[in-house]
């Protein structure tokens, strides 16, 4: 265990927990939401400090980001617990854990962590993803500050509800961030997924502001938030936020969990991607097999910059700063 940060010690032992939105009040011996910070005697702790339930190399595309070293190798890193309740939640084993599931956790320490990325091939940093990093943030600030000096790059994959204060510490130590917006309305966030939009929009502006590198995830689930109207705000908000040029990927839903609902149609992925594409010009469709929505396109002279097919990336027009090469637009910052 890790003594947890962002906390504060009330009457009778409580304890307030401040890492997200949730402030959990938390009685001794209790957990809060995440269900792996412990009340201990009036202390918060982080309860599996250095333990891992996920790692492996993966393409950076998995994250997913499509304008950060495109075809690189990063080593991705997971623990458990989750911020939110999502219904459909795509990794409930080790997000929503079960005592259980505290049985496939490995150790992994700081130390080792950073010196693994360091032996790897071609493996350009570490990646905290799989489930919320926010809730092993004790363990993801302490591996990405000892990272940094050795020239790995740090990836947050994260559903960005987090508090001002503990995102505020950690955006000077990671690269690049991708943040889930699952949706653009506070009830499908408080009935789906237990939580707010409120403060999502916030991070997402937050991170925009820092000029660290963002890409946005958003899941299309059928009938719960593809309203076409919805989702147009949506674009509208990002763009009008973040610039027209951060990168928006729409993903496919399968069914998963305690949501049964059927896939996402292929056509409401398109129709929501010509949607997209009108306020923003860098889109791509997830969880489905079209290279030409995989691509990306210089937004100036269309030339055929990175084609994405099944396991492999190839930079077709782009020169090693970024450039288009037919037309010298500047495209990407990290290649």
């Amino acid at each position: 265990m890790m003594k947890a940060l962002y906390y504060k010690t009330l009457e009778n032992g409580v304890v307030k927990c401040k890492l997200c939105p949730h402030y959990c009040l938390i009685g001794d011996n209790e957990h809060g939401l995440c269900n792996v910070r412990v009340n201990k005697e009036g202390e918060l702790y982080s309860e599996f400090f250095e333990k891992v339930t996920a790692i492996g190399l993966d393409p950076i595309e998995k994250k997913p980001l499509y304008h950060f070293y495109p075809g690189s190798t990063i080593l991705s890193v997971g623990s458990l617990g989750c911020t939110m309740r999502c219904l459909f939640c795509q990794n409930y084993r080790i997000s929503h854990p079960t005592p259980q599931s505290y049985d496939d956790s490995n150790l992994f320490t700081v130390k080792a962590i950073v010196k693994m990325a360091s032996e790897q091939e071609n493996n350009i940093g570490i990646a905290f993803t799989y489930n919320e990093p926010g809730t092993f943030y004790e363990y993801m600030i302490s591996v990405a500050k000892l990272a940094k000096p050795t020239g790995l790059k740090t990836v947050m994959v994260t559903n960005g509800y987090i508090n001002r204060e503990p995102l505020e510490e950690i955006i000077p130590f990671i690269d690049a961030f991708n943040v889930d917006l699952k949706a653009f309305s506070e009830s499908f966030y408080k009935s789906i997924t237990n939580s707010r939009l409120a403060p999502v929009k916030k991070t997402i502006s937050r991170l925009s502001s820092s000029k660290k590198h963002l890409e946005i995830t958003n899941l299309v689930i059928p009938g719960m938030n593809d309203n076409y109207s919805e989702f147009e705000e949506m674009v509208r908000w990002i763009a009008g936020e973040t610039g027209d040029r951060t990168v928006l990927h729409i993903s496919r839903y399968f069914p998963n969990f305690q949501m049964q609902i059927a896939s996402t149609p292929i056509n409401i992925l398109i129709d929501l991607y010509a949607i997209a594409k009108k306020h923003l010009k860098y889109v791509y469709l997830g969880n489905v097999f079209d290279v030409e929505r995989d691509t990306t396109y210089c937004d100036q002279c269309h030339n055929s910059l990175i084609v994405r097919e099944p396991g492999k990336t190839t930079i077709t027009g782009l020169d090693k700063l970024g450039n288009c090469t037919q037309c010298g637009n500047h495209v990407l910052d990290h290649i």
